[in-house]
């Protein structure tokens, strides 16, 4: 049976007893119909994860008793930071599950010039835990025992001021330098890395013209014009295979 993974905010520890979170609890007792005496691996995103058991299901009450921490890490020998504009709806999602799955370490939604989703602060919270959950449902699902950051969402101006990482880049369709060529030198030093990534539409000049002031580096991924989604994640793979983890050890 594969391995049921399930975050708990925490902090865990060895031979605590307790119930699951609601719609942890859901998924376990309803979807999955487990019962007491089946084991699970519960995490807190602190590092490492825990052995567990259930010991009663009651309806969608779950209650568990941890064992022995286990000290496994799977996150990235590279620190990226993912400065992601906001796209629509199930586009934002899937950057947020398939980057957390890639490996990125945090996460900066940006607004922008071009961004077709503009939030107040009202809405902005609401996607903001929204877009928690899908992280950590990300991280149940692929192993890592470490939530990525997410900030809540800013400007570009502000984002890219705030960004102070060792080696800072933007994805731009006409750059002259391509992504594995600025990428190659760094796989002994793997420095922490900012990735820009503009909306639907790209982002402006007088943005580019931002990003560059701020240190930000103009780089391409290819001839296509690629989505805002799959520039995305296809960078993140292109930065993970070449100075990441993707590789091997």
């Amino acid at each position: 049976m594969r391995d049921v993974r399930v975050h708990v905010a925490g902090p865990l520890h060895a031979d605590m007893t307790l119930a699951l979170p609601g719609q942890a609890a859901a998924h376990v007792a309803r979807v999955l119909r487990l019962g007491a005496g089946e084991a699970l691996t519960l995490f807190d995103g602190r590092g490492g994860e825990w052995a567990a058991v259930i010991d009663s299901v009651r309806g969608q009450q779950v209650q568990v008793t941890l064992g022995a921490h286990r000290a496994i890490e799977r996150e990235s020998p590279l620190a990226v930071t993912l400065l992601q504009a906001l796209a629509r709806g199930e586009r934002m999602d899937w950057v947020l599950q398939k980057t957390t799955e890639l490996g990125v370490a945090r996460v900066v939604p940006v607004v922008t010039e071009r961004s077709v989703v503009q939030l107040d602060r009202e809405r902005a919270d609401k996607r903001h835990a929204h877009w928690q959950g899908i992280v950590v449902a990300a991280c149940e699902q692929c192993g890592r025992n470490r939530l990525p950051e997410l900030l809540p969402p800013a400007r570009l101006e502000a984002a890219c001021a705030a960004t102070q990482v060792a080696m800072r880049l933007v994805l731009a369709p006409d750059a002259s330098l391509p992504l594995a060529a600025a990428l190659r030198p760094l796989a002994v030093t793997r420095p922490e890395i900012a990735l820009l990534i503009g909306p639907e539409g790209g982002l402006s000049e007088r943005e580019l013209a931002v990003a560059n002031a701020s240190g930000f580096v103009a780089v391409g991924l290819g001839p296509r014009v690629l989505r805002t989604e799959t520039a995305a994640i296809a960078a993140l793979g292109l930065l993970q295979g070449l100075v990441g983890d993707l590789s091997g050890p």
